[in-house]
């Protein structure tokens, strides 16, 4: 998914790495899954492992909130570059599109892993069994994680809406100039966005007694109504980088920032795992000790996570690298295959007799090793990566060129 600018214009190299490295994120997250203490929720239940278990927890926070901040922050870029009917029809292409015609091959993998690993699991005497699929009413219809892709469409078309009501009710923009955007530069100053946002999706959290301290904001991926928790946290991160890109002299400002937001991710991340045993990992927040806590926790983690990433990836991948360009290409097309091959990967590794470490690792390579290749020989060089990232690229040519592209979600 690209936008294109004249060559006048610098390249965000740093959001695009981002961008990739938190679709790839989403590959572990999901081979993660399998190891897992507690019930058994997915294709296997492999060997449980408290480690795998915190980083699954620690990945899971922040890497959907980034995507909604760069899709907020590049719809804004390109409804102001080029207008409000070629950005929807561009994110029509190129979101709403894959969804549709990705879903029922990605559904048909799915079914079959699961039927795999309940015959593998069967065979090594285990007699529990995976949850059976959600039905295909509109309530529980199963969306897989091609959620997001979903769920984006509904936010751009919130978007155009707020777009159409602004510019209704305030044309001449006092609202944006005089409200908006001195407060949006005032908290990022002040570095209290974080805080700020992290008391808003903690009270959301703390609105749903049975809301999982390990799993965040639940996923949306059954039904057409996205969860109440999803819609609105989703929906803020989308309005926090609309607003970034209003002001983008502010990006500066986090990018200076990264490490301490960083470090206040971790110091809350650590203090949130230190809560959570296995026997508790699927607990909802009302079995814990002190669920204010817990909920406070895992939003200031999350957002200073997802501050901390963006100004990072500013700070260290702001220029061009061959190889991060190549990945960052390729990782939409992986996330959006990706599913099928790790889960049948879980299955294979099921039997063999390994530390879980050493099985989630095998996971994680081989479906990267499979989902590049397949990049590489299908996508990257055809009408696909025309497609799904604005461009196919000519064997044998090195990325780059006249034109310099900037990922938009």
């Amino acid at each position: 998914m690209s936008v294109e600018f004249s060559s006048d214009r610098p390249r965000l190299h740093g959001l695009d790495a981002v961008r990739g490295a938190a679709f790839l994120l989403t590959v572990t997250f999901h081979a993660a899954l399998s190891f897992l203490p507690g019930p058994q929720i997915w294709v296997t239940r492999d060997t449980p492992d408290m480690g795998i278990a915190g980083f699954f927890v620690v990945s899971h926070m922040s890497h959907m909130l980034i995507f909604f901040v760069l899709a907020g922050f590049f719809a804004r870029m390109t409804i102001e570059r080029r207008g409000v009917v070629p950005f929807v029809k561009d994110r029509l292409l190129r979101i709403t599109l894959p969804g549709i015609v990705f879903w029922p091959f990605i559904i048909a993998g799915v079914i079959a892993t699961f039927i795999w690993g309940a015959i593998a699991m069967h065979v090594a005497g285990v007699t529990s069994a995976p949850p059976p699929p959600a039905g295909f009413s509109a309530g529980a219809f199963p969306l897989t994680h091609l959620w997001f892709l979903y769920a984006l469409t509904l936010t751009y078309a919130g978007a155009v809406v707020f777009v159409g009501l602004g510019k209704l009710l305030d044309p001449k923009g006092r609202m944006r100039t005089r409200v908006y955007d001195p407060a949006m530069r005032r908290l990022v100053a002040s570095r209290l966005l974080a805080p700020v946002l992290a008391i808003t999706t903690a009270l959301l959290f703390l609105s749903a007694p049975d809301w999982l301290p390990t799993m965040g904001v639940p996923t949306p991926d059954q039904g057409f109504l996205p969860n109440v928790i999803a819609a609105r946290s989703y929906a803020l991160a989308f309005l926090v980088g609309w607003l970034l890109q209003r002001q983008q002299e502010l990006l500066d400002m986090i990018r200076r920032d990264w490490f301490g937001y960083c470090l206040a991710a971790t110091i809350a991340s650590v203090l949130l795992l230190l809560q959570i045993k296995p026997a508790l990992f699927f607990m909802p927040v009302g079995h814990f000790a002190r669920p204010g806590l817990m909920a406070a926790l895992y939003a200031v983690a999350a957002w200073c996570w997802t501050i901390g990433l963006i100004g990072a990836g500013l700070r260290f991948l702001n220029e061009e690298h061959p190889v991060v360009r190549y990945v960052s290409d390729a990782s939409y097309w992986i996330y959006i295959t990706h599913l099928p091959v790790v889960m049948g990967a879980q299955v294979l590794v099921y039997r063999l007799q390994a530390p879980a470490l050493v099985k989630f690792g095998m996971v994680t390579t081989s479906s990267l090793l499979i989902l590049f290749a397949s990049y590489h020989v299908l996508v990257r060089h055809s009408w696909l990566g025309a497609w799904l990232n604005g461009r196919k690229v000519p064997w044998g040519k090195a990325p780059g060129g006249a034109k310099l592209e900037v990922a938009a979600a």
